[in-house]
């Protein structure tokens, strides 16, 4: 849970400054908003899921 809310935060933060700074208009915006929201209602999410578990596991287990 902790992992998939700081994604979403992260994720968030990178839309705001790509619609700030002129990289991505506000309609585009919401329609990747929508396809994320109804894609995540189908039987694609737990395949998402493991894959972004996946790759938060290999980050964490990168020792510096």
């Amino acid at each position: 849970m902790a992992i998939s809310l700081s994604v979403v935060v992260l994720l968030a933060v990178i839309l705001v400054v790509l619609i700030r700074g002129g990289s991505i208009k506000a309609g585009p915006a919401i329609v990747a908003i929508l396809f994320g929201f109804f894609l995540a209602s189908t039987g694609m999410a737990p395949s998402i899921n493991r894959f972004m578990d996946s790759i938060a596991d290999m980050i964490n287990s990168i020792s510096f």
